[in-house]
């Protein structure tokens, strides 16, 4: 079994920043890619930034240039630094991992602002 925790969701104000992280653990082997997706009201879940074992990242268009993705494979953890945040990044955040031909996904942490 592994279970993947994600935290650091919350209010947020505009241009604000926040930095999520998902940290898996369990029956931990081989992790591949680790990814960040979200989905907001009423819309699909869509992928925001991807990061390799080695380290190449991959972002969605809406957020290239104000997220960062990163991951501490000693600790078998992925963050998502996101800045400059705009009202239309409001979602629910999901960490999702490869790992040994299977995908595992968080229960998710909602980052939100006061509106």
């Amino acid at each position: 079994q592994v279970q993947l925790v994600e935290s650091g969701g919350g209010l947020v104000q505009a241009w604000g920043s926040l930095r999520l992280s998902c940290s898996a653990s369990g029956t931990i082997f081989s992790i591949n890619t680790m990814a960040w997706y979200r989905q907001a009201p009423g819309k699909q879940r869509e992928l925001v930034a991807t990061i390799t074992t080695g380290g190449s990242t991959n972002y969605a268009d809406s957020v290239k240039g104000r997220f960062t993705i990163s991951r501490d494979n000693a600790k078998n953890t992925v963050y998502l630094q996101m800045n400059s945040l705009k009202p239309e990044d409001k979602a629910d955040y999901y960490c999702n991992v490869h790992m040994m031909g299977d995908l595992y996904w968080g229960q998710g942490t909602q980052v939100t602002d006061s509106s």
